[in-house]
């Protein structure tokens, strides 16, 4: 059960904490945050976070209120959300929801804060029609409710990291029963991860948005054949001349670079 938290701006895994199966989610949230924090360079900081609901603890929140860094969380929607849901009188139509908010608190916050409600009519049948409610922590007071939702909706691209992450770096599976040696595997693929971000950065920007299951197949796995001719050896490659040139220019700058 590991646990990784990205930069939103570059998409860079500041910090990873390689864990046990049997782990809850909302374990060691608090000193994951504050690992992420010293993990950042000198002179920067933090000023928004996004987080699912196992980090809806009062102890973080009020960590990253002291930091004054702004939040939005999921909230769980344990007895005191459900009443505070239930006392929310205006809801507003937005788009096919609906959505209200009101001030809440935890029992060992120091500050109340927004609870911003979406509130979902689906029909799961022909004959019934149930009503959800999604939840959400923040101190965000410069932006509206729909915009807090749609930031903090946003944490769905950290799904995609991990994807990256898990299938492009081959840590679907770890290689063996020790826990300390998967541990290490692990965090190999994690700066590898790191690494190749970097290296589409400096040397290959047309390809940001590329993975690197993707490089491989444009770049690494290209069919080539070796032939003599008038005693040189040539090395013939099946690439169009843009890919072509475009390997040229990442050598070219890696050269540069050195």
């Amino acid at each position: 059960m590991p646990m990784l938290g990205f930069i939103a701006e570059n998409d860079i895994c500041i910090n990873d904490d390689f864990r046990d199966g049997n782990i809850s989610p909302a374990d060691d949230n608090l000193e994951f945050y504050l690992e992420c924090k010293k993990s950042l360079p000198a002179g920067k900081k933090y000023e928004r976070v996004r987080a699912d609901s196992a980090s809806y603890q009062s102890s973080l929140i009020n960590i990253l209120e002291e930091d004054n860094v702004k939040w939005a969380i999921t909230a769980r929607k344990d007895k005191s959300v459900k009443q505070a849901i239930k006392s929310i009188k205006h809801w507003i139509k937005h788009n096919d929801y609906e959505i209200g908010e009101t001030v809440h608190s935890m029992d060992k916050t120091k500050s109340a804060f927004r609870l911003i409600v979406k509130r979902e009519y689906r029909q799961p049948d022909l004959f019934e029609e149930e009503i959800f409610y999604h939840a959400v922590a923040s101190n965000i007071e410069d932006m509206s409710a729909a915009c807090v939702l749609e930031f903090h909706n946003k944490r769905g691209q950290a799904e995609n990291l991990n994807k990256e992450v898990k299938a492009g770096f081959g840590l679907e599976k770890m290689p063996c029963g020790e826990f300390l040696a998967n541990a290490v595997f692990f965090r190999i693929g994690i700066i590898a991860y790191n690494l190749f971000l970097g290296f589409k950065k400096l040397f290959a920007p047309s390809m940001m948005n590329h993975t690197i299951s993707t490089f491989r197949w444009k770049i690494i796995n290209i069919a080539g054949k070796v032939v003599s001719h008038s005693k040189n050896q040539i090395l013939k490659l099946c690439v169009d001349i843009s890919k072509f040139n475009l390997f040229l220019d990442i050598r070219q700058k890696i050269l540069n670079f050195a």
